[in-house]
């Protein structure tokens, strides 16, 4: 059964839009979700999907909801990858690998080798629930804080992955005018922390890394890519580090 939870502070304005967010919890996600908080109404979906981080993602996810005033989270648990497995993030047997030693390594191999925490197919599964929910809702826009620029390499996180999904909602829905927006999707990651920043977005509750839940590890790459954001960014990082 779908567990709906109402989120203190969410207040509602019938003048403004309605919106979906599937909010992981992670640094760009939280950024998306303040940023479409500015203009809609917000009502955020969550999903646990086997990952090693599942409580602390979802901990993150309710603290960042009730922060942005977020009207709704609906928090999703879902079998289907955790039995499948395939990637480090939803399989034991897989080691979740620490970055690339070199800076310069990582943004070659992103586009170019799909690496192990890659969740195969992940983000349709993701949109597909966000759109049903929107169409529910009376919601034509649905976030997602997908980025390419700074990221893994993820095929589902390319603009024309979006585009594509787009033309599946068109031709797939009742009335055909959800759009999914990508609005960080060409950013660079100390970009995104700038914004938050403005925002006000509270990156003190969000949660990037791979496989801590007390403390980020530190060396895995989101941990990575999220240090030299910040650093880059000139911001410092609220959460707490094990190295």
């Amino acid at each position: 059964m779908v567990r709906m939870s109402k989120v203190p502070g969410g207040g509602s304005d019938a003048t403004r839009p309605k919106a979906v967010v599937c909010l992981s919890g992670g640094m760009d996600s939280c950024v998306c979700t303040a940023l479409a908080a500015r203009d809609y109404d917000v009502y955020a979906v969550h999903f646990s999907y086997g990952q090693r981080t599942e409580a602390r993602e979802l901990r993150s996810a309710e603290a960042i909801a009730e922060s942005v005033g977020v009207r709704e989270l609906m928090p999703l648990k879902m079998d289907l990858f955790r039995r499948i497995g395939g990637s480090a993030l939803t399989d034991a047997s897989i080691a979740v690998p620490n970055a690339p030693a070199e800076e310069s390594n990582m943004s070659e191999r992103a586009g170019a080798e799909v690496p192990v925490t890659y969740v195969p197919f992940r983000n349709a599964h993701f949109l597909s629930a966000a759109v049903s929910w929107a169409e529910v809702l009376g919601a034509r826009t649905v976030f997602i804080g997908a980025v390419e620029q700074d990221s893994s390499g993820y095929p589902d996180c390319r603009p024309a992955y979006y585009d594509a999904f787009n033309e599946l909602i068109r031709q797939g829905t009742k009335d055909g005018d959800i759009r999914v927006q990508t609005p960080l999707i060409r950013m660079r990651k100390s970009e995104i922390v700038r914004l938050g920043v403005e925002l006000g977005a509270p990156f003190h509750v969000s949660w990037s890394c791979y496989s801590g839940e007390t403390e980020a590890c530190g060396v895995c790459e989101s941990c990575v890519l999220r240090l030299r954001a910040f650093q880059e960014a000139g911001a410092v990082d609220p959460i707490t580090y094990a190295v």
